[in-house]
């Protein structure tokens, strides 16, 4: 975070961090209790700092984003686990040779299926790479509008949407979480842009609070999640309207069967106006664009 000046007669936090390790050792200046309360990690770390933590988690992000001028984001989702084509070539080749030294097994039969699937998503890594790099370089020509690239950090469509803003040579940003589990952002990030986050509830509200609009690629459950969270944000008119777009209609209508939902009467006929499909990038940047250019008076002829 860039340093800012001092303009207050009163001394700043870190002089005073400085200022309190000044001091006569004794029984009381060795008490946890005589830590300032700002720097005193155990302290910050209870569970009844959880709201302070909540609202640090809210404001470091926030604060980053005004100092890099942030204004406007594209928000894309999807399938971590839906790589480039050569790295899904040479997942389904391992898998197939597991199988052949394991023919009578179930589970590696599975594997090789999923493996041939996901190698079929794979043309979604190089859609979400070309969108991403086609809006960044939009975003670079005086349309009026920051259309910063935004992810959930990770890798697979993520990692595919930050490459391409680095390519175009844009900043990007991801948004990361803790997990259990050994996980790292993506090396496309700008890197001042690249956050961690404790609480997926404070994570999703910066996915949206400048979002233009999001782009949903097949994914798996953090992907349901994020979308389902938007498409009910608009349905109830928590958040402003902004194009949903579901990348690939064969994936969606088998995984999501809205016009049930529609028929059963538990969405309104309306509700499918909140989404639509799209399979190429270039049809998902113009009609970002063309959102865009209405929001801000311009022309969306740049692509």
């Amino acid at each position: 975070m860039a340093d800012k000046k001092h303009h207050t007669c009163f001394p700043s936090a870190t002089e005073d961090v400085g200022h309190s390790r000044r001091f006569i050792e004794n029984d009381q200046t060795k008490s946890p209790s005589y830590k300032l309360a700002y720097n005193d990690r155990d302290f910050m770390m209870r569970d009844e700092l959880r709201p302070v933590r909540l609202q640090l988690e809210l404001l470091k992000p926030e604060l980053l984003q005004q100092e890099h001028d942030i204004r406007a984001t594209v928000v894309i989702f999807g399938g971590t686990r839906v790589p480039e084509e050569s790295v899904a070539r040479e997942r389904l080749a391992e898998a197939e040779n597991q199988a052949k030294e394991s023919p009578e097994s179930e589970f590696h039969r599975r594997q090789v299926k999923a493996a041939q699937r996901v190698l079929a998503k794979s043309r979604y890594y190089e859609e979400a790479r070309k969108l991403a790099r086609q809006l960044s370089e939009v975003s670079h020509v005086g349309m009026g509008c920051d259309l910063v690239v935004l992810t959930g950090g990770g890798p697979g469509i993520m990692e595919a949407a930050n490459r391409g803003a680095h390519e175009a040579g844009a900043k990007s940003m991801g948004l990361n979480i803790v997990l259990p589990h050994e996980q790292a952002p993506n090396p496309y990030i700008t890197p001042e842009l690249c956050f961690q986050f404790h609480y997926f509830s404070i994570r999703k509200m910066h996915f949206l609070m400048r979002a233009h609009a999001l782009v949903a690629f097949p994914g798996g459950f953090g992907t349901m999640d994020e979308l389902f969270e938007t498409l009910t944000l608009i349905q109830t008119k928590k958040i402003k309207p902004l194009p949903v777009l579901l990348f690939g209609r064969e994936f969606w209508e088998k995984v999501i069967d809205f016009d049930f939902l529609m028929e059963e009467g538990v969405i309104a006929p309306d509700d499918l106006n909140i989404f639509q499909y799209v399979e190429t990038a270039e049809e998902a940047a113009r009609i970002i664009l063309a959102h865009n250019a209405d929001k801000s008076g311009n022309s969306a002829d740049a692509l």
